[in-house]
């Protein structure tokens, strides 16, 4: 890893982080991801990551940190929507599947493959005996995948029960993320435990050797940021590769344009 990598705050401090600071520890890391996206880039390195948890628990808001200053050819964002007819009669992992990294790419699910284990057998879209076989299955053709070189992180990120009714009321009251609270939402709030159970057996069964889960805690959303890019650049060995020395040409002369009147529409400048 980097040598100019700093360490984030102590994710076990109860103090509530302050705007300058988490903006400055981000900046820090965030440097560093473009490290790690050269570094990906010339090596030709794979890497998937998974992102699961429970409704309202953080996920978009770690995606963004982690891909708002790198390149989305690099950096690219799954979240696929429900399955079509045709996919629902497809092996299950089968949509997925296209989706995996080549060489140079880092590839982040928003949910993935294990809404089978989650929301499909909670809400009843599968039948145990599918989910069963899920469970059975995924830790194989996981290690498939690793066996194939491809870097495999796999996290949730875990709300309490008081944050999670917190947050999704806070999407219903405010207009900018009414979008983010879709009926199924508001469907599963009721079946806390259901989920828990559904989780718990998730890990018994699909947490391995070659891709364990890694768990965060993530009522503090600045701290679970954080830590998460933080983790992530700890698990990928890494070096900064130098960067080439960039110097700006002298412009072209004019050598005769004039400046042509222009006739096209114009934004309004209301601000």
């Amino acid at each position: 890893m980097s040598s100019s990598k700093k360490k984030t705050p102590d994710v076990t401090t109860s103090e509530k982080m302050g705007n300058k600071e988490y903006e400055r520890a981000l900046h820090d890391l965030q440097i560093e991801l473009v490290h790690l996206q050269e570094w990906v880039k010339q090596k030709g390195l794979k890497v998937c990551i998974l992102f699961e948890g429970r409704d309202g628990a953080g996920k978009g808001g770690v995606i963004k940190a982690l891909t708002e200053r790198v390149s989305p050819r690099v950096f690219r964002v799954i979240a696929l929507p429900a399955p079509t007819e045709r996919e629902k009669s497809q092996i299950y992992m089968q949509r997925y599947i296209p989706h995996l990294p080549a060489a140079g790419e880092i590839v982040i699910f928003d949910r993935s493959w294990y809404n089978r284990a989650g929301v499909e057998r909670v809400m009843g879209f599968c039948t145990p005996e599918q989910t069963e076989a899920f469970l059975h299955g995924a830790p194989i053709i996981e290690k498939a995948m690793v066996h194939d070189d491809i870097i495999l992180l796999k996290y949730w990120l875990e709300v309490s029960m008081d944050e999670q009714t917190r947050r999704l009321k806070d999407r219903i009251d405010d207009g900018r993320k009414t979008w983010k609270l879709s009926p199924m939402d508001v469907a599963s709030y009721s079946r806390w435990y259901d989920y828990s159970r559904a989780r718990d057996e998730m890990f018994e069964k699909s947490s391995s050797e070659w891709a364990p889960w890694y768990v965060i805690h993530s009522d503090d959303k600045k701290r679970t940021r954080l830590n998460i890019i933080n983790h992530i650049l700890s698990k990928i060995p890494y070096k900064k590769i130098p960067a080439q020395k960039i110097v700006l040409p002298k412009r072209q002369k004019p050598d005769g344009y004039k400046e042509a009147e222009i006739t096209c529409p114009q934004v309004d400048l209301r601000y």
